[in-house]
């Protein structure tokens, strides 16, 4: 469905607001962008649209959106789409969360996944594999932007350049970054407890990740996977931290390919 209308619309819940982008049509695709903000999350959704209904909400204080007073921590960005979710009426979608929003779906998922057929996680963080002093996922605060470039990217390259925005494209960068410490920093973009709770996602979980990812490494992605009762690990080649951005076409048909 090439050309397919994008609309975005907010949506009142207790408590707070939504802002939900929807495109395309056919089977619902609930779609969690991640710390990069949804900007990052759309080139490739043209494509996934031409096979699914993507419903891809902006977590608060993205994209310029407003925090509610009330939030601090990755708890209240579940709760909130466990509300969404319920006021969507969703049923039989399949949830798809990228780095940060992979997070954000394992811990909705491990709560239930009632309205939910399948899962998918795009180079998640959220959990810590390895010893307390090991640094499983790199601090994307502390590293300079042409090193995290090197970290994040197969082909460094294809990283933003700060110098091609705006200043107000800038503005919402910034404003991404201090919502995505706001959600992740303590403790830093991980949950505890979320390693003793993986077992309870009970439907059919498919885990992509990008082969150069040195934010979260392929051997990070393996042990995340393995968490997971019968889950699948597909690994993209010449890709890093972002596989939807660099290897957009493999990346579709891996998801399109595990949701028939």
């Amino acid at each position: 469905m090439i050309g397919s209308t994008k609309t975005t619309k907010s949506i009142e819940l207790p408590g707070a607001a939504v802002d939900v982008v929807r495109i395309g049509a056919g089977p619902k695709l609930f779609m969690l962008h991640g710390g990069d903000g949804p900007a990052a999350a759309m080139p490739f959704a043209d494509k996934l649209a031409e096979s699914f209904e993507i419903i891809a909400p902006i977590h608060p204080g993205f994209a310029g959106s407003a925090i509610p007073d009330h939030f601090d921590d990755m708890q209240d960005l579940v709760f909130l789409y466990l509300d969404l979710i319920d006021a969507l009426d969703l049923d039989d979608a399949i949830m798809m969360g990228i780095s940060f929003g992979g997070w954000i779906a394992a811990e909705i998922a491990v709560m239930s996944t009632a309205r939910f057929s399948k899962i998918i996680l795009v180079d998640s963080v959220g959990v810590k594999v390895g010893g307390r002093e090991d640094r499983d996922i790199a601090d994307v605060f502390a590293t300079r932007p042409d090193q995290l470039a090197r970290l994040m990217w197969h082909n460094p390259a294809n990283a933003p350049n700060p110098a091609d925005m705006t200043d107000a494209e800038q503005e919402i960068v910034q404003s991404n970054r201090v919502a995505l410490a706001l959600y992740t920093w303590q403790p830093y973009m991980h949950n505890p407890k979320l390693t003793h709770r993986l077992h309870r996602i009970n439907v059919p979980t498919l885990v992509i990740w990008g082969e150069s990812d040195r934010v979260v490494t392929l051997d990070y992605g393996k042990a995340f996977s393995a968490m997971i009762p019968g889950a699948k690990i597909v690994v993209i080649p010449r890709a890093g931290h972002s596989p939807q951005v660099e290897q957009p076409e493999i990346f579709v048909e891996c998801v399109t390919t595990f949701a028939q």
